[in-house]
């Protein structure tokens, strides 16, 4: 009998495709405050609270494999509008919601879930819709009593 698989600490990066690099890039940092650790012509690597990583890659730029001295990475892509929430912390709603209202970036959607979570929806440039919210909107994150 096979005893399951092995452990998976947490997601450690996330792809979203983007038209504009340099827009998207300057989005993110104005937004969220995430910081470029590389960038090239196809990609910006931005760090995420958390030891988190999301990786802005030039829609269509990344479809062939990359060759690097030490391996390669297969090739990947997507189309579409994608979705990506981001945690923030408990009591914060209010403050994301001045900071997006002085930033001029409409709020499309504010959810407050039956479990006590708070989600703010909006998009970036590129339409994809972000979330943040509040502790306690999946089991595996309610806040510890």
């Amino acid at each position: 009998m096979h005893p399951g698989p092995p452990a998976v600490s947490r997601i450690l990066e996330t792809s979203l495709y983007v038209a504009d690099l340099n827009r998207a890039e300057a989005f993110y940092g104005r937004v969220f405050g995430f910081a470029a650790m590389s960038r090239d012509d196809r990609l910006r690597a931005l760090a995420v609270p958390g030891r988190g990583v999301l990786l802005l890659f030039r829609r269509g730029g990344a479809t062939q494999p990359s060759a690097l001295p030490f391996g390669t990475i297969p090739g990947h892509d997507g189309a579409g509008t994608l979705h990506l929430a981001f945690a923030i912390p408990a009591g914060s709603a209010a403050e994301w919601e001045a900071h997006l209202s002085a930033l001029e970036i409409a709020l499309e959607s504010r959810v407050e879930w039956p479990q006590g979570a708070i989600s703010l929806y909006f998009r970036d440039p590129d339409g994809h819709s972000l979330e943040v919210a509040t502790p306690g909107l999946w089991a595996n994150d309610r806040p510890s009593a």
